[in-house]
């Protein structure tokens, strides 16, 4: 899957393996002995975990696959780690926090294209978001899973999202009285729609069309 490159804000660790780049069989590209130490091992698991869900599915990762990717025993993931959902789901929490922090240029059309923009390409473009959509259908089968997924990721995303929103409030381009939780989900559900349900194009024209009919019905 093709990956972009990510915002200033983002750890270099989040960065190299969103970004990272690959060989021509499709391997990330490891240099050096990045092992020595617990973290560098950590992120070399989640870096695999990403890389191995992406090149082969979700059904074929495995703790063993994960370990020889990450050239680390498979005791050192069990150390940290149940399963590989839940490698996959802090490898995902991890890129998430990261990248979709949303702008804050002072004008909420601004702020608003840029961070539906930024939302739309990190779920279809990028590595994480791989992962996020086998997460997904991953919790239409596990309950357990499907809980960490909505307390962890969606709860704590939709804080973000509703960020933007707050800020102009505050500065006055929206009325006080602003519905925020309906306005979070005219504007970012039909983006996870698309990417989960109809596959249609989420590009920056359907997100700006989102932020201009919402706008819209602010100003009526």
């Amino acid at each position: 899957m093709k990956t972009t490159a990510s915002p200033k804000q983002a750890t270099p660790d989040a960065a190299r393996r969103a970004t990272k780049k690959r060989d021509t069989k499709g391997r990330a590209e490891h240099r050096g002995n990045r092992y020595g130490r617990s973290e560098e091992a950590r992120q070399a698991v989640l870096e695999a975990a990403d890389d191995l869900l992406v090149q082969i599915g979700f059904a074929a990762v495995t703790i063993e696959g994960i370990a020889a990717r990450a050239g680390v025993g498979k005791q050192t993931i069990y150390r940290w780690w149940s399963s590989k959902t839940d490698v996959l789901m802090d490898a995902f929490l991890e890129d998430a926090i990261e990248y979709l922090k949303p702008h804050d240029s002072g004008n909420l059309r601004q702020d608003l294209r840029a961070h539906l923009s930024n939302l739309a390409n990190f779920l279809t473009q990028t590595d994480p978001g791989g992962v996020f959509r086998a997460l997904a259908g991953q919790a239409q089968h596990d309950a357990k899973m499907a809980e960490r997924f909505r307390t962890e990721y969606l709860s704590r995303q939709r804080e973000i999202d509703r960020l933007p929103l707050q800020r102009a409030i505050e500065r006055g381009e929206l009325a006080a009285t602003t519905d925020v939780e309906l306005a979070v989900d005219q504007l970012v559900g039909p983006i996870y729609y698309r990417v989960l349900v109809t596959g249609e194009s989420v590009d920056s024209k359907f997100t700006n069309s989102l932020v201009t009919s919402f706008l819209q019905l602010q100003n009526s």
